[in-house]
C-alpha cells in the first residue's frame, strides 16, 4: 500500500493542557508530537486504529508510548481543505480554503491561491513557545513563496509543494480545463 505520510514534528501542541504555575511546577522537558497525515487512509486503515490485515508495529508502539487523537473532522475529503483544517484548526470554509475559481478544491500547480499568511498555524503557534517545527512531505496548500510552509511557521521543510499526480501529463491525459500543458515538473524542496 502506498501511502504519502506527511509528517512533522510538533514538539508542544497541547502545551496549554499540561501547564501548572510556574513557580510550583518543576522543568520539565517539552513533549514531541509528530502528526502523520495521509491522503486516502481510511480511519481503520493501519493496525493501532483497528486494521487486523495491514500490520504496523513502528506506528502501533507511536501510539501506545503517546497519544492517539481519535477525533478530526474535516469538511471535505480531499487534498488542501482537509491539510488547511488540521493546519489551523478551522473549518476550510472559514479560512477560504474550500474552493477557489481557477483550482477548484483542490489547489494546482502555480495557483496564485494559498494558505492565507495571515492565518495562524500550529507551527505559528508553537514556534511562540519556543518550539522548533518541521514539516515533511506533501504540503498542497500554495506552491508560491508566500504560501509555503517555511512562510507559515515552519523551521524545516522537505517535500512537495502539490501532488505528484498533477503534472503535466496527467494534466492532458484527463482533458480537464486545466490540461497542464503549463504546469512545472514537480519539484521536490528542501527550505
Amino acid at each position: 500500500m502506498k501511502l504519502l505520510l506527511n509528517v512533522f514534528c510538533l514538539s508542544g501542541l497541547l502545551s496549554g493542557f499540561f501547564m501548572e504555575s510556574a513557580a510550583a511546577a518543576p522543568q520539565t522537558s517539552k513533549p514531541n508530537f509528530i502528526v502523520i497525515f495521509c491522503d486516502n487512509l481510511g480511519y481503520g486503515d493501519i493496525e493501532p486504529f483497528g486494521s487486523t490485515v495491514n500490520r504496523t508495529p513502528c506506528l502501533n508502539r507511536m501510539a501506545r508510548e503517546g497519544r492517539k487523537f481519535t477525533h478530526f473532522c474535516v469538511t471535505a475529503g480531499v487534498c488542501t481543505p482537509s491539510r488547511a483544517s488540521i493546519m489551523t484548526g478551522c473549518y476550510s470554509q472559514r479560512v477560504g480554503m474550500h474552493w477557489n475559481p481557477r483550482d477548484g478544491q483542490v489547489l494546482r500547480p502555480i495557483s496564485p491561491y494559498g494558505l492565507n499568511p495571515e492565518e495562524i498555524t500550529v507551527a505559528e503557534a508553537l514556534k511562540k513557545q519556543g518550539y522548533k517545527t518541521g514539516m515533511i512531505g506533501k504540503w498542497h496548500l500554495g506552491d508560491q513563496q508566500p504560501f509555503l510552509p517555511t512562510a507559515q511557521g515552519f523551521d524545516y521543510f522537505y517535500g512537495i509543494p502539490y501532488s505528484d499526480d498533477m503534472t503535466q501529463a496527467v494534466g492532458q491525459r484527463l482533458g480537464d480545463r486545466l490540461d497542464g500543458k503549463h504546469w512545472p515538473p514537480l519539484p521536490v524542496m528542501l527550505n
